[in-house]
């Protein structure tokens, strides 16, 4: 199930890049759709928020989740199949869900808009806006291009895919932030509710992982920052060891929770794409990053005052 639509050039221009780079270039290419995915993305909202400035990461998540959630809910309404699913011609050298079949749409989900550009639009973007310095801007529109490039070269989306995706990253750097601030401190909570609500139209026609995931991301988050205001509230840190040790000890938690949440059911009901499924990813995201932004910080404090 899926729509075709597209642009005459952008078959030809696909074809042709990947004749020019060829498969090793391709695939070197291929690395740059890692600067736009998840483990990256969290490293840099861990640093942010664990070490260098909560509100800043706070800043970025915010923006992150909302666009994380978005684009799966305009992917199952446009339904537009991926280019190597419709054209013969063109290879995919790096699928969304490299366990997945590369024809099933559950798993490897739908093309417009892409992620991987939205992504780097939205969280690259918000580094840059919220620094405001030349180089973070400069980087962070060389990065967000480059993601985006990338997703083209391998097969994976049309170049209006990646356009649209930056599109709408920029969008909501530029809007969300003025919302929040509009709105005030005091009823963020408030507004994170309604968010959460008018993104909750997707379980009733999204079939795709990827709204499960990011509807995942976006209530631990949004969860662990009212437990963390609330009953946490630790202290950042400039001490390189201290940083290093947060930032390893939350990869860890991440994959220990991520894995041990897995355990219970089997890699074929995982795989499955059934209603059961989607609501187990929903809850294991949920789970994983609540713990990560709101439980995980709790021992901060508690190392700082063995210190003491």
């Amino acid at each position: 199930m899926g729509n075709t639509f597209y642009f005459g050039f952008e078959p030809q221009l696909m074809e042709w890049l990947q004749n020019f780079f060829g498969e090793t270039g391709a695939g070197f290419i291929s690395h740059f759709s890692a600067l736009g995915e998840e483990s990256i993305l969290l490293f840099v909202l861990g640093f942010l928020y664990w070490c260098y400035d909560k509100q800043f990461g706070i800043y970025i998540g915010t923006n992150a989740v909302l666009g994380g959630v978005l684009n799966p809910l305009i992917k199952n309404i446009a339904l537009r199949l991926r280019p190597y699913m419709v054209h013969e011609n063109i290879k995919c050298f790096r699928p969304v869900e490299k366990s997945g079949a590369l024809d099933d749409i559950s798993a490897q989900g739908y093309s417009f808009p892409s992620a991987h550009s939205m992504n780097s639009a939205t969280v690259y973007g918000s580094l840059a806006g919220y620094l405001r310095k030349r180089l973070v801007i400069i980087i962070a529109i060389i990065i967000t291009l480059l993601v985006g490039i990338s997703r083209v070269v391998v097969g994976v989306h049309y170049p209006t895919d990646v356009m649209t995706g930056w599109a709408a990253g920029i969008v909501i750097v530029c809007i969300v932030p003025l919302v929040y601030e509009k709105v005030g401190e005091e009823r963020r909570s408030l507004l994170n509710l309604i968010f959460f609500a008018v993104s909750s139209i997707g379980f009733f026609y999204c079939k795709t992982a990827d709204y499960y995931t990011a509807m995942g991301v976006m209530a631990g988050f949004y969860l662990a920052i009212e437990f963390e205001k609330r009953l946490v509230n630790f202290e950042e840190t400039r001490k390189p060891l201290e940083i290093i040790i947060r930032l390893v000890g939350g990869a860890a938690v991440y994959l220990v929770l991520n894995t041990a949440l897995k355990l219970p059911f089997s890699n074929e009901f995982l795989a499955s794409n059934t209603t059961g499924a989607f609501m187990v990813r929903f809850i294991r995201y949920t789970i994983v990053v609540f713990v990560m932004l709101g439980a995980y910080p709790m021992l901060f404090k508690f190392f700082k005052k063995k210190e003491n």
